[in-house]
């Protein structure tokens, strides 16, 4: 919520964008779900869908990278459009200075498994790197950490994978998973790092305001 109220243009607080939440943690874990062949989150967030689908908004943004494996589903029937996580990631990728060759995909098991990004990555980068085993393992530490309110050792895990997979070749790093960027706030990992959450919030700006008004925000 803060990221997209940081990239609304607004002067005064009328110019926001209305904003209506549904934030409900009890929702079955998405990734462990995908892993065991599982269902359980999608009726849960089916009714948020329709709870918010009810009430009249535009859009929907689902900042959950892993949920996205349920976004054809979800969309079904809904009279407003689910912005797609990795639509709005590949639009910033673009958008970058001095383009990236190569990315990594740095998520939950998931995510990873579900190919949440499939090869929409490849409109905009020549290479797409998958953590292996060990680096995946430092990232669920890194994810897992975060949840647990553990900064330093969430910190230090994101640093050694970070460098695991710049020496692979990454000359990005994409964080997506909503637990990332919170360990990787102020960490100098010597490539470029885009934080999927933080494309989310500029697309749903993007799509409530408009390209011309989000070019004068900058």
């Amino acid at each position: 919520m803060s990221k997209v109220i940081s990239y609304t243009p607004a002067a005064v607080d009328q110019d926001h964008i209305p904003l209506i939440v549904h934030d409900v943690p009890q929702i079955p874990d998405r990734s462990s779900a995908i892993e065991v062949g599982r269902d359980d989150p999608f009726l849960p967030m089916l009714s948020g869908v329709r709870l918010l689908d009810a009430a009249g908004v535009e859009f929907i943004a689902i900042p959950c990278n892993t949920a996205h494996y349920w976004h054809e589903r979800l969309s079904r029937g809904c009279r407003a459009k689910i912005l797609h996580i990795s639509e709005a990631v590949v639009d910033q990728l673009l958008e970058l200075p001095g383009k990236p060759r190569s990315i990594a995909v740095m998520a939950t098991r998931g995510t990873i498994s579900a190919d949440i990004y499939g090869d929409q990555l490849l409109t905009a980068v020549d290479r797409r790197l998958i953590p292996d085993e060990e680096t995946q393992r430092l990232i669920d530490q890194v994810i897992a950490s975060v949840k647990g309110g553990k900064r330093v050792p969430a910190r230090e895990a994101a640093a050694a994978a970070a460098d695991r997979l710049v020496e692979q070749g990454a000359e990005c790093l994409l964080l997506a998973c909503t637990e990332l960027p919170v360990a990787f706030a102020g960490l100098e990992v010597g490539t470029t790092v885009l934080d999927a959450t933080d494309a989310l919030a500029r697309a749903c700006v993007k799509a409530s305001l408009g390209d011309s008004q989000m070019a004068m925000a900058g």
